[in-house]
């Protein structure tokens, strides 16, 4: 039998600072919480105990603060952050019916121990559980210990047994008190023998003495006289620092081992607690629902099904009337659903001989719905031939505009937090139950559901909506686009597979000739893909210099790379292998096999995915194409318009830094744009002060570094590393860039301020980003935090005016009755697919539509080109 034995303080520390600030739908932080538990299921499955338990520490002093008025005193309290999420886990993990144990006067580590020790007299075996390794002399043949960490989201376990206890030590695990007693431990404020360290404590451990025996043989031990001196002078505070150090096994609780063995959660008490915490990913991994939870209940809205044209055009008649109405259809739009007043309404194709004629009627502008999801639901309309509009509200889109953070926005997870029920799957809509052989009138009912849910939703999120004054960003911006990116994805991007066939076997040629030279520099053949073994041809055989190691060992990641470039000619050569076979991988073969039967690349532009508000490509990613490389260039080339068109594309100059011009209102920033001089060369002369005239090649590119840099909030080490100068010379070009620029050292300053006292940074157009980060007690959390409050107002703005460039631009090609059509955005560059006839008449459509989408305090050009080939447009 096996009891698992967990430290509770421990690992929800550790998942503290090491998961990203997560909150509960109604604020409350919760990222302890969610690292915790997921550290648990790892556990859970790694070992598969028979029994568990949970020790946590409580407040107020134990036996040791008696002993000893110091221990621990210099540790800080918990954060408040952290403290909130504590009666929240133990009622987790009560609802879980996982055991846990505390005990007033007692520390976690001494209920540890004792449970191992009753584990031990009934032949049990002992798995505890820790991110200290205090834990450690409790290791024995029927003990084990697994040390945790996390860090970035990622968990990783460390198992100690006896054996790796004495590979790493080189004495047996219960002497580690007498190390402790030695050296002492700061973390806890044990004092140890004064002067006495690791390396002379480790030394005299490793020569078989306890601390016993060595305050008992002192005469007959080889000891610097300055040891011997210190060791008889701290003998009472290394005996009392063993004291402190020991673990007690016998603390007075009550627990046997059969007293945690697992058992099933309460799981309609553990839905509840789940769905309060926002944690949907682990309702759907721990298979919970809501089957017996009280007042989690949906409302009923049975479906009325429309069963023929006079029932349908009753229903329209109704809706034209103004009622307020949500639908919802299923993907296909084979089934439609109308939630209204109260009632649910389902039109299915194989029932309603005129369900095409029905559904073009229900998307006609003259009746106002409510959707959810309004870009793939009008890319579904598209494929029936029907040009959706009326939709005058979408929940998805609400809910992203509202908590930005919150990475997923289905209809099935906002109903369990904004609404407190679960739906049913949506498996019960699937074709096969909307077949004649199928469940139609559970379909029907399924589809009912959801449509409500989406008229529900909607009713609390306008208010919020229009408190945060967000209602114009989600109707003038996100939800007219929503029709412009569902037409670009229809048209795609046409393919010339050929070219881009030979292209990746002259990739794959040079591939095979790097191969060669990097094994022949290594003398050896090994997989250039591991890290293990490049990192030992690196640094053991080839003896280069060690820049980073990790747990595993040696890095060899990018950074590490660059820094060796130089020192060995293999280095140059893996980085252009690493190049290359990326390039192949993701571009070549990646692209070749998401052809679609008509040539053409179609990419799923995502609207609700990044916190500033930019768009995102997805199934390929379009976006990530190397810009400056002329290898990327060379797949830019492969994209080719239909026979007799082009590719005109158009980008914005320096939008972010015309945007911070606008926003900080600095008079230096704002006289350089309107001259027309080049930005980078005007703040040079002023960060180095010399005229215009004197600027080098390399001050220019030092100050572009600066510009692009300060919005981010760069430090002196990060523009150091940048642009190839000391840190003090970095920080230097920084003090001199806020001398010049003081209306932009005025915004930082601000704008920080307002952060940390609203909680959250905006866009000109009202987009919101929370900044949980900022109420962090961990100090790289709240940097990180203060460079996205400086950086999302300006990259935030540059997404919202590209969004209305889009729309305006879409809107204007197909007022003039034009054929050219938009076909790709990437950041600040918009690409159209026209005849070559409408050529100049679509660049000129591009700038003017791009440059008129913001009234800035600077102008905002844009310069439109063309080409028969995405990379010739773009040049």
């Amino acid at each position: 039998m096996k009891l698992m034995a967990l430290d509770g303080n421990s690992l929800i520390n550790r998942a503290f600072y090491g998961v990203k600030p997560l909150n509960a739908p109604d604020g409350m932080p919760t990222n302890a919480i969610y690292g915790f538990l997921n550290i648990l299921l790892k556990l859970l499955e790694e070992e598969s105990p028979d029994a568990l338990c949970v020790a946590f520490d409580m407040k107020g002093p134990t036996f040791r603060h008696e002993q000893f008025e110091g221990y621990k005193a210099q540790r800080k309290g918990m954060p408040d952050e952290l403290a909130v999420q504590m009666p929240a886990l133990k009622e987790v993990l009560d609802a879980m019916n996982v055991a846990r144990r505390e005990l007033q006067g007692w520390e976690a580590d001494d209920l540890l121990g004792t449970m191992a020790a009753q584990a031990d007299q009934q032949g049990w075996e002992t798995v505890i559980v820790t991110g200290d390794r205090d834990s450690l002399q409790l290791i024995t043949e029927h003990v084990r210990v697994k040390l945790v960490s996390t860090r970035m989201g990622q968990t990783t376990t460390r198992e100690m047994t006896p054996e790796s206890f004495y590979e790493e030590y080189g004495f047996e695990p219960r002497r580690l008190i007498d190390l402790k007693a030695l050296m002492g431990d700061a973390s806890d404020n044990i004092p140890g023998v004064p002067g006495i360290g690791e390396k002379t404590a480790l030394d005299l451990l490793r020569r078989g003495e306890t601390l016993q025996q060595i305050y008992q043989n002192m005469d007959g031990l080889e000891l610097k006289q300055g040891v011997r001196r210190k060791l008889t002078e701290g003998r009472g505070m290394a005996l009392l620092s063993y004291d402190l150090a020991t673990i007690r096994c016998d603390a007075p609780l009550d627990f046997k081992p059969q007293d945690a063995l697992l058992k099933k959660p309460d799981e309609p008490r553990l839905y509840q607690l789940f769905v309060r915490l926002g944690f949907q990913k682990l309702i759907d991994k721990m298979g919970l629902s809501a089957q017996g939870v009280q007042n989690a209940r949906r409302p009923e809205c049975p479906a009325e099904m429309i069963a023929d044209d006079a029932q349908a055009d009753a229903l329209l008649e109704r809706l034209r009337g103004g009622q307020p109405c949500a639908v919802f259809a299923a993907p296909g739009t084979d089934a439609a659903a109308v939630a209204c007043n109260g009632r649910c309404f389902v039109a299915l194709r194989g029932v309603l001989s005129g369900y095409d004629g029905f559904l073009s009627a229900l998307f006609a502008p003259d009746i106002a719905k409510t959707v959810h999801g309004w870009k793939n639901l009008y890319a579904g309309l598209l494929r029936e031939g029907v040009d959706g509009q009326g939709v005058g509200f979408d929940t998805e889109l609400a809910a992203y505009l509202l908590d930005p953070n919150a990475g997923s926005y289905a209809l099935e997870r906002l109903a369990l937090s904004e609404l407190g029920y679960e739906l049913p799957p949506a498996a019960g809509f699937s074709p096969d139950a909307l077949s004649p052989l199928g469940d139609r009138q559970g379909a029907a009912d399924t589809l009912a559901a959801y449509a409500a849910a989406v008229l529900a939703l909607a009713d609390r999120q306008r208010p919020r909506l229009q408190e945060w004054g967000m209602m114009p960003l989600l109707l003038d911006i996100e939800l007219p686009l929503s029709p412009v990116l569902a037409r670009m994805e229809r048209e795609g991007m046409a393919l010339d597979r050929t070219q881009l066939a030979d292209f990746g076997k002259t990739l794959t040629a040079r591939v095979g000739e790097l191969e060669r030279e990097i094994h022949g520099y290594a003398g050896e053949s090994f997989n250039i893909g591991s890290t293990k073994q490049l990192g030992a041809v690196l640094f053991e055989k080839l003896g280069l210099k060690v820049i980073k190691k990790t747990k595993t060992g040696y890095s060899t990641d990018a950074e590490v790379l660059e820094k060796l470039r130089g020192s060995h000619p293999i280095i140059g050569c893996i980085l252009e292998y690493r190049t290359l076979t990326k390039l192949t991988s993701t571009y070549v073969d990646g692209l070749l096999k998401v052809v679609g039967e008509d040539g053409r690349v179609h990419t799923t532009f995502q609207q609700t995915v990044t916190n500033t508000g930019r768009l995102s490509s997805a199934d390929p990613n379009l976006q990530n194409i190397p810009v400056r490389s002329e290898l990327g260039g060379q797949v830019r080339k492969c994209f080719v318009p239909r026979e007799g068109w082009v590719y005109v594309d158009a980008d914005y100059s320096q939008i972010e830094l015309r945007i911070l011009a606008h926003v900080a209102n600095d008079a230096h920033m704002l006289a350089a744009f309107e001259s027309g001089e080049d930005i980078h060369a005007v703040t040079a002369s002023q960060v180095f002060g010399v005229p215009l005239s004197g600027v080098t090649s390399l001050m220019r590119r030092r100050a572009k570094a600066v510009n692009f840099g300060i919005v981010y909030g760069i430090s002196a080490f990060s523009l150091a590393d940048d642009i190839g100068v000391t840190r003090a010379e970095a920080q230097q070009y920084i003090d001199a860039y806020l001398q010049s620029y003081s209306g932009v050292r005025g915004y930082m300053e601000n704008i920080r301020k307002k952060a940390h006292e609203d909680g959250y940074v905006s866009t000109l157009y009202g987009r919101r980003r929370p900044l949980p980060e900022l109420r962090s007690s961990n100090f790289n959390l709240r940097s990180f935090g203060e460079r996205v409050a400086l950086n999302m107002p300006i990259q935030g703005t540059a997404a919202d005016i590209m969004k209305i460039a889009m729309i305006a631009v879409d809107a204007r090609l197909r007022r003039e009755g034009l054929r050219a059509r938009l076909v790709l955005q990437v950041h600040d560059e918009l690409m159209v697919e026209a005849p070559a006839e409408e050529r100049e008449e679509v660049q000129r459509i591009l700038e003017e539509e791009m440059a008129g989408a913001a009234s800035l305090r600077v102008r905002l050009p844009a310069e439109a080109t063309w080409g028969d080939n995405w990379y010739d447009a773009k040049h």
